[in-house]
């Protein structure tokens, strides 16, 4: 087809069906067996960092003095994805990011803000139901196939945890996973 308009739209309906079909394996995978392995979190934390700045946004990261060392059991491909699918979802919809990782009592906490729209409180517990998408501003991505919190909270009930949704101190949604050590 060449260069043609058409040929580049469908382009993009092919990686939007490749996106769509990794996000449905991912989801039915779950974490694939994976073992937990100690972990260091804070090298774990900087290569999301990383990643996600490839998009051109910059990501702050925040570890609290006490966790800078942090050695965990995780099954570490699996949370990376986690931590991965809700600083994606926070590139989408804010400009601003921060993840914050920190200690308390017996669990280790991931906080990911954004400054985005957020969401609506009577909303928050459905976005965890897979294919599911909110119908404002936070659903304009066509490329958004509802899975990834399904996906991160499925990861995050498999470590013994979970994942709740909050106010952002910068204005937009706060993700927390919590784990335990």
């Amino acid at each position: 087809l060449g260069e043609t308009a058409e040929a580049q739209s469908l382009h993009a309906d092919v990686n939007e069906m490749q996106h769509m079909l990794e996000d449905y394996l991912a989801f039915t995978k779950g974490d694939g067996g994976e073992e937990a392995r100690p972990t260091d979190v804070r090298e774990l934390l900087e290569e999301v960092q990383a990643e996600a700045e490839i998009y051109g946004t910059a990501v702050e990261l925040k570890m609290r003095k006490r966790s800078m060392n942090l050695i965990v059991p995780l099954k570490r491909n699996a949370f990376k994805r986690a931590i991965t699918n809700l600083v994606t979802n926070a590139l989408r919809y804010g400009e601003r990011i921060i993840i914050r990782a920190a200690t308390e009592g017996p669990w280790l906490r991931i906080e990911v803000d954004d400054d985005g729209p957020g969401i609506p409180v009577n909303e928050r517990d459905n976005v965890f139901k897979p294919f599911y998408r909110i119908d404002h501003a936070r659903n304009q991505d066509k490329s958004n196939t509802g899975l990834g919190l399904a996906i991160a909270r499925d990861i995050a009930k498999s470590h013994g945890g979970d994942i709740t949704l909050g106010e952002s101190s910068i204005g937009g949604l706060r993700a927390i996973i919590s784990v335990p050590l």
